[in-house]
């Protein structure tokens, strides 16, 4: 993802996916700041057009991570039994430390996907593990991450780390940080495992992409 400065107005987006993306966002109502920050992320699925940093603003890591798992409900099919209802919400819950704030529930704020709504729904119990479709694990459940990752390997759960080795270990999707920028590593084998289908779109921006046949 570039970012240059350009003298284009505010607002002016030449690539038709960028317009596709605003109109996707533009029905919620949002703050025009955190439409820009979305539309930032958004480049990565795109992978057309820039915006001035002036535009922009600066980007928490967890606010990244936030717009990825946003993105993650749009780019992943799950199986039908992986949905009590056809218009059942799309879960994700976070295991351990929660380092997102508000920024999870800001960028998933009047979001569908499929009709979908998307919620956030804590853990209180270890069986709510199978109860979410995804599982964000938090750098603090290090230590317990293998265990947690075998639990959950054979059910409908897109399970996402943050730690080294978690893909590894049976994840799905991992964040890795590399020159300060949050960055996907994806474990198709995983993902087989747990019956999820992921776009392309979506490994096309993924550093690494393992299990490829």
């Amino acid at each position: 993802m570039n970012h240059t400065r350009t003298n284009r107005p505010a607002g002016r987006l030449a690539c038709p996916a960028w317009r596709g993306v605003v109109a996707w966002f533009a029905g919620t109502g949002s703050r025009r700041r955190w439409m820009i920050q979305l539309l930032l992320l958004l480049s990565l699925f795109f992978q057309c057009s820039t915006i001035t940093e002036a535009e922009t603003g600066a980007l928490t890591e967890y606010q990244v991570k936030a717009l990825f798992l946003l993105n993650f409900s749009k780019y992943i099919d799950w199986p039908a039994e992986a949905f009590a209802q056809p218009d059942s919400p799309i879960v994700i819950s976070i295991l351990g430390e929660n380092k997102f704030g508000d920024d999870l529930e800001h960028a998933l704020a009047g979001k569908t996907v499929n009709d979908r709504k998307i919620v956030i729904r804590p853990i209180t119990s270890d069986s709510d593990w199978a109860k979410c479709h995804i599982l964000f694990i938090s750098a603090s459940e290090k230590r317990r991450t293998p265990d947690v990752l075998v639990r959950v390997r054979s059910l409908p759960v897109l399970t996402v780390g943050e730690t080294e080795q978690f893909a590894q270990q049976g994840g799905i999707i991992n964040f890795t940080k590399r020159d300060g920028k949050v960055r996907l590593e994806i474990d198709l084998h995983a993902a087989q495992q747990a019956r999820l289908q992921i776009s392309s779109r979506l490994l096309s921006v993924a550093d690494v992409v393992r299990g490829k046949p």
